[in-house]
């Protein structure tokens, strides 16, 4: 027998195998254009690596995953486990029909709900605050980089085309800043003043200003979402000063972001953990000593596989399966 985890990432839908034991069979992702234009089938890649009768339990995470505040069966879940398809960046449709393929199967599926103002995890200060705080694969990020570390009170940053940072308190979530509210990711970033006066005079939406809000908008990278850090990177290489300055940019965004939620923890930090395409990097960026010059080396940096979105999910799947009823202080409810 074995356990699925699916991230429902940015720019594909990534999968991890995971053998009985907890080894790591096989981790693949699949691109949201292919799927949404029929060209790949979710389901089949699955089977080319694995019967599904020999699936024991699937951990899926989808979209904003705010409509929910427990993991329980994909069945129980309404509407999809989202209040609105609306502010979640480019909609191409390839995690819709992925979905579905997932939802017509016969495989038994849980899935992971995102951190918003209703779950109760998070500390009443941060769900005041914000009305959403992360997508349902940071959860499973968080739980990787919990299982992977062995730390109690942490901060999980996951970077890539959003920047999305969580505070860990004895094994919890107890907070995050969601991508619109606070550092930059490569795509994604916050709105400041100039762009909510676009939007008010209608030169652009909320959403057009979001997914143009990363660092693309410094090093002026316009592209299709899963070209843009390569584009970003390749100027990087050859030195163009924009994109040198976007990513300094980027990484000093996402240090004081994590400086924020050190400052606000009730308990000692024991280390900072990396993930995420950009996080998990060490050329041509290399974020943990970008981190560093800005953290003075106070704190041990972890970094994790890029896929642990995936990887987390099916560590969960496991888990689960095997008698737990709480991740990260969210409940299980079978």
């Amino acid at each position: 027998m074995v356990y699925v985890g699916m991230d429902h990432g940015t720019t594909g839908i990534s999968f991890a195998i995971l053998e009985e034991n907890g080894d790591v069979r096989e981790v693949f992702k699949i691109s949201r254009e292919d799927s949404k234009k029929g060209l790949v089938s979710a389901i089949e890649e699955i089977e080319k690596r694995v019967s599904l009768s020999d699936i024991k339990l699937m951990m899926v995470t989808y979209a904003m995953g705010d409509g929910f505040n427990t993991i329980k069966p994909m069945s129980e879940v309404k509407d999809r486990g989202i209040l609105s398809i609306g502010g979640a960046g480019k909609v191409t449709g390839g995690g819709t029909s992925v979905y579905s393929e997932i939802e017509n199967s016969d495989i038994s599926v849980l899935m992971i709900p995102g951190l918003h103002k209703d779950s109760e995890c998070l500390d009443p200060l941060f769900r005041a605050a914000y009305s959403h705080h992360a997508s349902p694969e940071k959860v499973s990020i968080s739980y990787n980089a919990y299982l992977e570390t062995g730390w109690e009170n942490m901060i999980v940053a996951d970077l890539s085309s959003n920047s999305v940072d969580l505070l860990i308190e004895n094994g919890c979530i107890k907070g995050a800043v969601d991508a619109c509210c606070g550092a930059m990711g490569i795509v994604h970033g916050p709105l400041d003043l100039e762009m909510i006066r676009d939007i008010d005079e209608g030169r652009r939406t909320a959403n057009e200003c979001f997914s143009h809000a990363g660092a693309i908008k410094i090093a002026g990278v316009d592209n299709k979402v899963a070209f843009m850090k390569q584009d970003l990177l390749d100027l990087y290489e050859k030195g163009d000063e924009k994109a040198v300055l976007a990513i300094d940019t980027m990484i000093m965004t996402v240090s004081m972001e994590i400086a924020g939620l050190i400052a606000v923890s009730h308990e000692e930090i024991e280390g900072i953990v990396l993930t995420g395409s950009m996080g998990s990097m060490k050329k041509p960026v290399d974020f943990e000593a970008g981190l560093n010059r800005y953290l003075k080396n106070k704190y041990p940096i972890r970094i994790i596989s890029s896929e642990s979105g995936a990887i987390g999910a099916a560590q969960i799947a496991k888990d689960i399966s095997e008698g737990k009823r709480e991740i990260m202080g969210i409940k299980v409810e079978l």
